[in-house]
Parts: structure tokens; sequence; C-alpha cells
């Protein structure tokens, strides 16, 4: 382990000490990465930021991107599965947004999002979503602005180099990374099925959150 892993281990530990209950063991949000953030931090991101490092990198709270992981999947559990679309331009994003959807029962658009998709009902593609998560507000502004425009509601997950306008519900997290969309989106299915009573309140899906993992090619 590097000696910023080494550090950002021991801070974060003092959550556990004082009683945090996370959704998954903190050692296992600490290796999906799901808290490195990058050398930007935008004003809207400053309250997710736990520290900075010393080699400039801004550290999301662990434990806030937990709370918003359960506030998030309470509201997502509230809607029709069938009228929830989720986005996803990025490639790293792609197969866990397909397998998020496959066990919720949402609607997935990966890759490029298509103009008119939320706004244009004469396309043969249209669709009219009743709330829309996004994996990063950069790379899917296009279905960040018609959701804006149609009026529905957005859930986005957020690092700190993003701009969160037009947002309902910020996911503060690591959204460029492949173990952290991975297990953002195992965790997602995971509590709207235990709350939806899918699956018991501890239980877990049946395949682990690198299933979820976009594989590289050797």
């Amino acid at each position: 382990m590097s000696k910023n892993g080494a550090s950002e281990t021991k801070t974060h530990t003092k959550e556990e000490k004082r009683g945090v209950e996370l959704l998954v063991p903190l050692d296992r949000y600490l290796a999906s990465g799901i808290h490195i953030g990058t050398h930007i931090c935008t004003k809207f991101m400053e309250p997710f930021v736990y520290r900075v490092r010393n080699d400039g990198l801004y550290i999301l709270d662990i434990r806030k991107i937990d709370e918003r992981i359960r506030v998030a999947a309470k509201f997502l559990s509230h809607f029709e599965p069938g009228k929830i679309a989720v986005v996803s331009v990025r490639q790293y994003g792609q197969k866990p947004a397909k397998k998020f959807c496959s066990y919720v029962g949402c609607k997935a658009f990966t890759g490029r999002f298509m103009p008119g998709t939320f706004t244009n009902p004469s396309l043969k593609w249209y669709f009219e979503p009743d709330i829309v998560l996004i994996t990063d507000p950069r790379a899917d502004s296009q279905a960040l602005k018609e959701a804006a425009e149609i009026g529905v509601p957005v859930v986005a997950l957020a690092d700190t180099d993003n701009r969160t306008e037009y947002i309902d519900l910020i996911i503060p997290a690591n959204n460029k990374g492949r173990k952290s969309l991975a297990l953002i989106y195992w965790l997602l299915a995971r509590e709207i099925l235990r709350l939806k009573g899918v699956i018991p309140p501890d239980g877990d899906l049946p395949e682990p959150p690198s299933e979820f993992e976009v594989k590289l090619r050797r």
C-alpha cells in the first residue's frame, strides 16, 4: 500500500471508531477508489470533500458517499422501475448501468445519448422517464439538459470536478474509475431490492461487485 493509501485508511478508520456502520466494510470502499477525486474541486462539491492529499488530489468523505447512496436508493425505490432512465456515456459506466437495470428493471441508455431521447416524441427511440440517474454530469450533459427541460428529477454521481446545476440529488463519488462505478451501481441495486423486499434486509445480490465491472482486454 502506498504512503497516501495508508494515510487514507488511518484517517477514514476514525469513522469506524465513532460507530458508523457502512453499507460495506471500509476496506472495500477504499479498494474501489470510490473516494478518490481529482485535482480540481468546484464550489458545488466542497461540502463532500474529506481532505486534500499532499499530491493535490481531493479526497471525498466516505461517510457522506455512504449516506448519499442510501438516500438515493430510497428515493429511486419510490419510482416505477420501468420509468427510471439510467444514463452513461462513459465507457466504464456502461456495464454497471446495464447490470443495475437488469436487477432493478429500469431502462439503460449507454454510449452516445441521442438528442431528443427525452424531449421529442416523434423519435422512435423516445422515452418518457419519471426520473433520470446519470453517471457523470459532464459526459451525460445532453441527458441532464433534457431531463431539466421536461422537469423530471435527476440523481447524479458527481466527482470533485463536476458542476451540479439541474441535479436534485448528488451522490459524491469517483465517477471515472471501473471499480468505483461497479461498486456504486452494485450498492444502489442491492439497496433498492432490499427496500422493495425482493431480497432480505441483510441480503446480497447473487453476483459480487466485480461482475458489474468493465473488464480490461489484455
